[in-house]
């Protein structure tokens, strides 16, 4: 049995899926991963919570790699891997869609069951006040304050940021919170920063009222998504992965399949959607 006819048989067989996605399902659409085949670091890790609130000049170089990557990120669209998941759950195949991603893809696709584990990069929230405001209203705030950044070109990075080196962010103007003059930062959960409480609640009711898990791109590197692939092993529901190179769940997986993302799902939906699904 080739591969997309192996993954075909496992959502046919497991009619109320609770899906994990990450990275990998949004390289398509111009923005990096964080990982190898191996797993391991492409790049630096993020930056932490730790060093965020902690320190000015990791904000002044945080927001000013945001400035310039957010001509990416901002702009991105959804790519195969999204479409195809949101055609699944209008076929009401998917219980529960769960992203470790923060670009707001699959909802922009049409997905509608689902939780932002890590939160949103297109929302900045004010850590004293929780005001919210959309990050491209702080994107002109930024330019405004510093128009000649506007002009540096580099590489994307996978938080919405740039690789930009060699640059003094000393002068690098920040704004404050417009109601309250408190710290703005993204509406993302950084390394070192809890997720919250009722985002995990709400994924747990979910995997657990869900017959099998399918991780689509996501390495599981990183213990806030592999949790729930771990609980979903335990109660004994299979687990199948999409996804190109090693996952940290490999020995737990029911049916692996390497192979690109975008193109797999979308050759499955098309082949799945074109007669009755059996249930």
């Amino acid at each position: 049995m080739d591969t997309t006819a192996a993954l075909a048989e496992f959502i046919e067989k497991h009619p109320r899926l609770f899906v994990l996605t990450g990275a990998g399902c949004s390289t398509e659409s111009g923005i990096p991963d964080y990982r190898d085949a191996q797993g391991e670091w492409k790049r630096p890790p993020p930056v932490t919570y730790q060093a965020f609130m902690g320190e000015d000049a990791t904000r002044r170089r945080y927001w000013a790699r945001s400035l310039v990557g957010w001509q990416v990120m901002g702009q991105a669209r959804p790519g195969a891997a999204h479409h195809a998941l949101a055609r699944l759950e209008a076929a009401d195949r998917i219980g529960l869609l769960l992203t470790q991603n923060v670009d707001g893809l699959h909802d922009a696709a049409g997905s509608r069951r689902t939780i932002d584990l890590h939160g949103r990069i297109d929302t900045v929230r004010c850590m004293a006040c929780e005001h919210r405001l959309p990050r491209a209203e702080l994107q002109r705030m930024l330019l405004s304050r510093n128009p000649g950044w506007a002009a540096l070109e580099a590489r994307a990075a996978p938080d919405g940021d740039a690789d930009l080196e060699e640059v003094d962010f000393a002068s690098f103007d920040v704004p404050a919170c417009p109601v309250c003059g408190g710290l703005l930062k993204p509406d993302v959960v950084f390394f070192g920063e809890s997720v919250p409480r009722e985002r995990v609640k709400a994924a747990f009711a979910a995997l657990d009222a869900s017959d099998a898990v399918l991780v689509v791109g996501s390495s599981l590197m990183v213990y806030s998504g592999f949790r729930f692939v771990q609980t979903a092993a335990a109660a004994g529901k299979p687990i199948a992965a999409l996804n190109l190179g090693r996952t940290r769940a490999d020995d737990l997986l029911a049916l692996k399949v390497q192979a690109p993302v975008g193109a797999t799902l979308a050759a499955v939906t098309d082949e799945m959607v074109g007669r009755p699904f059996r249930s």
